[in-house]
């Protein structure tokens, strides 16, 4: 939140300062006042923001058919998670050789068939768990209403309405960018790899999957082939390794123990790489959103 009223406050010096040539001053002023409207844009106005924008997204990429080979492997690796009834999800497959998987604050779970083809089923599952611990985190929230902000300024759009109409397909596609050109925080990525970690715990999949998506995204770096958005994310950060280590660690301090390299891709994800003794040592990760 703090982070959002500074770029209100920013919008307003940006619109206020004499050294600043604008061609519209009211424009400029109408667009600090949207800033500082949609600020208070409600959690319900962004689970329909983030429905719209998905209804964009879908129509934007190739869906994988019900008879996909990709989507009966989702609907199996999905089928996995069995603590999420109170996200609403829906999921499907982008076919696109782009390494990427994604929320929606609205539910909505989205995975690349470029991410598919470079893990197994277990590191499928923890980067989508991953992606919940985003979501569940509020993180995905706090994301969008950023990016709303900011578009919403640009637009001069001071609040956003359910009852209002859909949004223009132009101020969806700038709010795309403003999602894309936006990143997590290490905090916030450590404790989505955390979530990540303890869905794998708590729904029998590989405890140590995180641990192997990460290295299978570092080993990406340079891949000019497979690299994508979350490719890129991960491969190119200073702290991927770190958040590796310390997904091993947790592993291991909960009572597991690696013994496998893992798999460095494949569609059966029959690997199995993590094992535990009678009793369990250690604390596990609450998974659980914050207010």
């Amino acid at each position: 939140m703090k982070k959002l009223l500074l770029g209100v406050m920013c919008l307003m010096m940006m619109a206020s300062c004499s050294s600043l040539q604008v061609v519209d001053q009211n424009a400029a002023m109408n667009a600090t006042a949207a800033a500082a409207q949609a600020l208070m844009i409600s959690d319900a106005q962004i689970a329909q923001l983030c429905s719209e924008y998905m209804v964009q997204m879908d129509k934007e990429n190739t869906i994988a058919p019900a008879s996909s080979e990709y989507t009966q492997r989702l609907n199996r690796i999905m089928a996995k998670f069995h603590n999420v009834s109170n996200l609403n999800l829906n999921y499907k497959v982008y076919q696109s050789s782009t390494v990427n998987a994604f929320a929606s604050g609205d539910g909505s779970v989205r995975v690349y068939s470029g991410l598919m083809d470079v893990m197994n089923d277990d590191e499928v599952f923890a980067v989508v768990g991953h992606e919940l611990g985003h979501l569940v985190n509020k993180d995905v929230r706090d994301a969008y209403r950023a990016a709303y902000i900011v578009v919403a300024a640009r637009y001069g759009i001071a609040a956003y309405s359910q009852t209002g109409g859909a949004l223009s397909t132009g101020f969806l596609g700038d709010l795309g960018q403003q999602l894309a050109s936006a990143a997590y925080s290490r905090r916030q990525e450590t404790e989505a790899d955390e979530t990540a970690f303890q869905y794998c715990v708590t729904n029998g999949v590989d405890p140590f999957a995180m641990y192997h998506a990460l290295n299978v995204l570092l080993s990406l770096n340079g891949s000019t082939g497979q690299q994508g958005t979350l490719a890129q994310a991960f491969s190119d950060h200073p702290d991927t390794q770190k958040r590796a280590t310390h997904i091993k660690e947790l592993a291991e301090a909960a009572g597991y123990t690696l013994n496998s390299t893992g798999s460095a891709g494949g569609k059966t994800g029959t690997v199995s790489v993590g094992t535990k003794p009678a009793k369990k040592k250690g604390t596990s990760v609450k998974v659980s959103g914050k207010n």
